[in-house]
């Protein structure tokens, strides 16, 4: 009966020293994928006629898109350090 949005954020990697990490972010609205940030990307992608709309206006905006390419490292490098000391520590 009503609307559903979600945000969701992924950080990806296979490597012990997170070489090939990467940070995917997406705006999701009624389960379809509206906006995705890729950090291989590094820019936004729209894939509904809304979300291309936005992204071209994201994609404009130095501030925002800087913001959203720092969250590789800032998000995703310093928590998979933090994780991956304490799973080290273990072994």
């Amino acid at each position: 009966n009503g609307y559903y949005r979600s945000d969701w954020f992924r950080c990806i990697h296979s490597s012990r020293d997170l070489s090939d990490m990467v940070f995917v972010m997406n705006y999701v609205f009624n389960k379809d994928v509206l906006i995705q940030l890729n950090s291989t990307v590094r820019e936004f992608v729209g894939y509904t006629d809304l979300g291309v709309h936005n992204a071209e206006l994201w994609n404009k905006d130095p501030n925002i898109l800087n913001q959203w390419r720092g969250e590789k490292d800032r998000y995703c490098t310093h928590n998979a350090k933090i994780r991956q000391s304490a799973i080290a520590d273990k072994t």
